[in-house]
């Protein structure tokens, strides 16, 4: 005759059965989690291309050969600076506007009414901002790319020929980019993220454009 286990031997068997079920249940969802990073990897074979919306790749192209920049900078600006116009409100906590973040003084002109006084906001009327004719005579980097009689810096078109008009004029027509990109905001961190976002564009639209 058996003896009847005791509470101890018992209490034994319990503590195996759990861990045993414990472990099984790491297992599992471990090896679930292998096969749910492995579809993300398959799902995304170009983050960095799906990143760039195609309806800006003329104007980055455009403003780019207008100054004689690369044009894949133009895209890692406006992605760092908004997520491509993605952020809402187009207003930092300093002033900067527009899908591209400029200052406004730095779009009409340092020279301009309560520059630099205000910190770069500056003292003049909405439509001074805007004004072509204003901004020449204060040396701001606003331009009309559209032609539509504004240089506004919430409209795209606008905001990345100016983009591209301060870096050129800043450095990066003579390929001094870093030099340029610190001017545009006074960061070594965010001249790291514009040159890793760069390269990583090219480097995808290359090989894109080699499996073509």
């Amino acid at each position: 005759m058996k003896k009847k286990p005791t509470k101890a031997q018992l209490r034994k068997v319990k503590q195996r059965r759990s861990m045993f079920l414990a472990i099984l249940a790491l297992f599992v969802l471990g090896l679930a989690l292998i096969v749910l990073m492995q579809f993300r990897a398959e799902e995304k074979p170009k983050p960095y291309m799906q990143d760039i919306p195609e309806q800006f790749v003329s104007i980055y192209q455009a403003a780019a050969k207008e100054y004689g920049i690369d044009w894949f900078l133009l895209a890692a600006v406006h992605r760092v600076e908004t997520k491509f116009s993605t952020v809402e409100p187009m207003i930092s906590d300093v002033g900067a506007i527009g899908p591209m973040q400029f200052m406004p003084c730095t779009f009409v002109g340092w020279s301009a009414k309560g520059c630099p006084a205000t910190g770069g906001i500056g003292d003049f009327t909405d439509n001074d901002l805007v004004d072509p004719s204003v901004i020449k005579a204060y040396g701001g980097y606003g331009v009309d790319a559209n032609q539509d009689g504004k240089a506004d810096p919430w409209d795209l078109e606008d905001a990345v020929f100016s983009t591209a008009n301060f870096l050129a004029d800043n450095g990066a027509k003579e390929g001094k980019e870093k030099q340029a990109i610190f001017k545009y905001n006074h960061s070594d961190i965010y001249v790291k993220d514009i040159l890793f976002y760069r390269d990583q564009f090219k480097k995808a639209w290359n090989n894109d454009v080699a499996s073509k």
